[in-house]
């Protein structure tokens, strides 16, 4: 059941974060677990009409968003990272996963959440460049403004010298002018829907800025 909904996550990015959370007990599952893996059936049951959009006459900047659930699964209380980009209106990337290490702050989460949505960007900005198609500063909306500060002005004081140095290659991104990180209002941060769970009109409205709309 898991399999399947994972090749569907292809085509379906609102289902992402409810099946990567079921997949982390796929070793020891419970009845519990088969029932919230029931209702992700019921939700696509409810909803088959519903698909991925992508418009002739989008534009076709490079965007992305970029966002943290801190301490946010229960079970080890480690962050939840959650990544997009769009081509325009288009999304063509997205990603959930459970970072390696518990985060001591708010600002090492989201900061952490950067940096990988900085490599994927790059490497997108190179594929990108083969087909003659070049970008500078490429903008990461973030909704934490200290993760912000700290990419612009690194300082090494006693809140950030725990965070480990593979991440401060975003400052170097910074500095090089290939990315900029951009504030967003978290009632605008569509990432929210990769990261936790939602009420339903909040995923409702992130759904459709996702792209996804009733397709006949």
């Amino acid at each position: 059941m898991i399999g399947s909904l994972l090749y569907l996550t292809a085509s379906r990015p609102d289902i992402l974060f409810s099946v990567c959370l079921c997949t982390r007990f796929q070793a020891c599952p419970k009845e519990s677990h088969l029932h919230a893996v029931k209702r992700i059936f019921k939700y696509l049951a409810y909803t088959p009409t519903l698909g991925l959009w992508y418009p002739r006459k989008s534009t076709f900047d490079l965007h992305t968003y970029s966002d943290a659930d801190f301490g946010g699964y229960k079970v080890d209380r480690k962050s939840t990272s959650g990544t997009c980009q769009f081509l325009g209106n288009m999304i063509i990337s997205w990603f959930s996963k459970k970072q390696n290490s518990v985060a001591l702050s708010t600002t090492e989460a989201e900061y952490i959440a950067a940096g990988s949505c900085c490599a994927q960007v790059m490497w997108m900005k190179q594929q990108l460049l083969d087909y003659g198609f070049t970008f500078e500063k490429l903008p990461i909306r973030c909704d934490n403004t200290s993760a912000i500060c700290l990419g612009k002005n690194p300082v090494h004081h006693s809140r950030t010298k725990h965070i480990d140095i593979r991440y401060h290659f975003i400052k170097d991104h910074i500095e090089k002018g290939d990315i900029e990180l951009i504030f967003v209002p978290t009632e605008e941060q569509v990432t929210d829907i990769f990261t936790k769970p939602l009420d339903e009109q909040t995923f409702s409205k992130f759904r459709l800025e996702l792209g996804l709309c009733e397709i006949e």
